[in-house]
């Protein structure tokens, strides 16, 4: 019997080998077989039968879209999109520096070149960052992990700017991490407590965000822990869910705005007040209703803005682009003698030191970033969850590999993110001749696309 086991093993081992040493010869023979019989159905086929067909719908449709498609087909409700859009409107990248002009020079290496920014410079207690870059809101619950906001809220103190604590449920504790905390007055029901406006470096009003322009926000249970749910101080939804109503109920037009302006001047002891706003044909109507309402700064928001599931419709197909909201409010705010009044804040699609000193110059005084931030928190810890899941399954409330996400790791790739960004925009500054950030302008560029030449009235080269 046990001669006859080994016979076998010994005939297996040999086919084996046989099977290995033949392989290129047999191997080739099936390949060239299943090969010629793919390109004869291909070339022979009818097209309506042919897998062509396929590759056409994609071609004509796009791959993302033909994904987005198959999704909806699949939950029959409407497509929650994070991120932001895709879609390719002009922006900064059509615009370029053009360097120093003889006879002038370019400042020397190591010669420093000032980056403080003041935000809300009328206000009684103007908010003073390191640098432009502000960390746009992104509330913990409704979008990203506790760790994950905590994160955010280090990076952004260890490089001197500010955090924002978004819609979610304000936490003491992010008021303890932040350098520079902005708190958002917005409708849902756990809008921040006095104590936190009390505490803020500036209070921004949320009409709306780019991503979702004025809408309202639904939160499904599905996204919630008990714990997010605890701290909202609304346990129920997690069974019911619950929604974040659109705009600010209560406030309708330029007096009722004043008033609640006012009333939050008064309660946090004259910080800055912010309108947040959604970029809209109709932004120079906006704009004179927060001015008149009389608020410390604007931010605007582009159809290039991210958020963490809002419609698809809302994200790909509403709102002005970036670029063009700004060159927009800027020319509207100098035409109408309102400039020097509030600041201006921008926000949407702004990913690289390029593009957001390029803001600076067309007249933002400060940028908010979010998705870049987002990721460059995340950084190589993105090895936890790629290939199977996307690195935000670290980020998001309810992410799948939330847990593993380190938080202090996350705030240190963050903080030295904003550092980079801002040694390049003062690189970029020298080589303009300019010794502050802030002196760079309009004049130091030019326009290579037709559209954002039109768009921003600078020189087509």
């Amino acid at each position: 019997m046990i001669w006859f086991v080994g016979m076998q093993l010994v005939i297996w081992a040999t086919l084996g080998l046989l099977a290995l040493l033949t392989a290129p010869l047999w191997g080739r023979w099936i390949f060239l077989r299943v090969f010629r019989d793919a390109v004869r159905k291909l070339f022979e086929e009818p097209y309506t039968d042919n897998i062509a067909e396929g590759l056409t719908g994609v071609r004509k449709f796009g791959i993302q879209w033909v994904i987005e498609n198959e999704l909806r087909s699949h939950e029959g409700v409407p497509l929650a999109k994070p991120i932001g859009t895709t879609r390719h409107f002009p922006h900064f990248d059509g615009l370029l520096f053009s360097p120093v002009p003889l006879p002038g020079r370019a400042v020397d290496h190591g010669q420093p070149v000032a980056t403080e920014t003041i935000i809300g410079k009328r206000a009684r207690h103007p908010m003073v960052l390191s640098m432009p870059i502000m960390i746009s809101a992104m509330g913990y619950g409704v979008a990203l992990s506790k760790p994950f906001v905590r994160a955010l809220m280090k990076g952004a103190a260890l490089a001197g700017t500010s955090a924002n604590s978004g819609q979610g449920p304000w936490l003491p504790e992010f008021r303890e991490l932040a350098h520079r905390l902005v708190v958002q007055f917005h409708a849902a029901p756990w809008c921040p407590p006095e104590v936190a406006f009390r505490s803020a470096d500036m209070i921004e009003i949320r009409f709306g965000q780019g991503a979702n322009v004025n809408c309202g926000t639904v939160v499904h249970s599905s996204d919630l822990t008990p714990e997010i749910a605890q701290d909202m101080g609304v346990p129920d939804a997690m069974n019911t869910g619950s929604y974040i109503p659109a705009g600010i109920p209560g406030v309708h037009n330029s007096r009722s705005l004043r008033k609640l302006v006012n009333s939050l001047r008064r309660m946090s002891g004259g910080v800055p007040v912010a309108v947040k706003i959604p970029a809209g044909h109709a932004l120079e109507s906006d704009l004179q209703l927060v001015v008149s309402a009389g608020v410390d700064v604007i931010v605007i928001d582009g159809a290039q803005g991210g958020t963490h599931s809002s419609p698809a419709i809302l994200v790909d197909d509403f709102g002005l682009p970036t670029l063009a909201a700004l060159c927009r409010a800027q020319r509207y705010l100098i035409r109408q003698g309102l400039r020097h009044r509030v600041d201006l804040v921008i926000s949407g699609g702004l990913r690289t030191p390029g593009d957001m000193l390029k803001a600076l110059a067309l007249g933002a005084d400060a940028v908010y970033i979010g998705t870049a931030a987002l990721f460059a928190a995340t950084h190589t810890q993105i090895v936890k969850s790629i290939p199977f899941e996307p690195p935000t399954a670290l980020a998001w409330a309810k992410g799948r590999f939330r847990h593993r996400f380190d938080e202090d790791e996350g705030a240190q790739s963050l903080h030295k993110f904003l550092i980079s960004c801002v040694e390049e925009m003062k690189v970029g500054a020298r080589a303009l001749g300019k010794h502050s950030l802030h002196e760079v302008t309009a004049d130091d560029l030019v326009a290579w696309d037709p559209d954002v030449a039109r768009i921003t009235g600078l020189p087509l080269i």
